[in-house]
């Protein structure tokens, strides 16, 4: 390996000496990546002017994130998640055509099995929370209707927990369900009016919230992951427009075009057509997908 001297170091020109010992048998990609991060990183300590004793509690925080961190719970994707570099990481690598849904993040709580069922099927298996009837379709950019495409779909419940989150307490697959269109593209199915949750906020990350005066909410959203042969994955949510949280989501998943009305229907012949027994929401949505690459 051999010594590359690139000048002494000093404050004007750190980030330069630093990006210069960089070797010319780097990968490229790697090198490209490395340099941009040592120039804005210096450039960021420069504007801010850190005192030592501010230096070693950035050190500490980082390391408390990473002992916070497990197989579990990724508290360094929290952190991606409050500063909003997941959903610019997202919206980077899910560009889309003009009339294609918005994607937004995935989110921690996506599990790859759940059961497949029939189109009207209800996913609210314990019975709790206001119903809800969700509808809409699955078209292409041509506003056609996309037949067979997969619609992977997930939610809290009334108390804003995820299944997975309350192992004992919900049922397993609770507010969760694959549907698959028809011909018409069209998708039906029934859950629960779904409510606003804090994202954990018991470790550095949800400290820093506390810090920046921020709170830890997400507005109530339904999860959408759809999928057809031919066209690209959409990994999206929809949001309730009325949920007190829509403007201040702690992690910036919300987009305009991903707003759905969120209706109470009260006409009595409209709760007698649906077999429900009382008011119900009913949300109406269409989605539609990008041709592949």
């Amino acid at each position: 390996m051999t010594t590359r001297n690139q000048g002494y170091f000093t404050e004007e020109n750190s980030a330069e000496v630093v990006t210069g010992q960089i070797g010319p048998d780097t990968d490229p990609r790697l090198a490209e990546v490395m340099a941009a991060i040592v120039k804005h990183m210096h450039a960021a300590v420069k504007e801010i002017e850190p005192t030592q004793e501010e230096w070693l509690t950035a050190i500490k925080f980082l390391t408390e994130t990473g002992h916070k961190s497990d197989d579990w719970r990724q508290e360094y994707i929290l952190l991606s998640d409050i500063l909003g570099v997941s959903m610019l990481v997202d919206a980077i690598n899910n560009r889309k055509p003009s009339g294609a849904s918005e994607s937004t993040v995935l989110g921690p709580f996506h599990i790859p099995d759940a059961p497949e069922l029939p189109m009207g099927a209800n996913i609210c298996l314990d019975g709790k929370g206001a119903p809800m009837l969700i509808k809409g379709r699955i078209l292409n950019t041509k506003g056609e209707p996309i037949s067979g495409a997969k619609i992977d779909v997930w939610q809290t419940n009334d108390d804003g927990f995820y299944d997975v989150q309350q192992k004992g307490i919900q049922p397993d697959f609770n507010l969760r369900g694959v549907f698959r269109t028809g011909s018409d593209g069209t998708y039906t199915f029934w859950g629960a009016k779904p409510r606003f949750y804090p994202i954990p906020d018991d470790g550095p990350v949800g400290k820093l919230l506390g810090n920046m005066g921020r709170h830890p909410f997400r507005p109530a959203h339904l999860h959408y992951i759809v999928s057809a042969d031919g066209y690209e994955e959409l990994v999206t949510h929809i949001f309730d427009p009325d949920d007190e949280y829509i403007g201040s989501d702690a992690v910036f998943g919300v987009k305009e075009s991903l707003l759905a009305k969120f209706e109470l229907i009260e006409d009595a012949e409209q709760i007698k057509a649906a077999n429900q027994t009382g008011p119900y929401y009913e949300v109406v949505h269409d989605f539609v997908l990008a041709p592949e690459s």
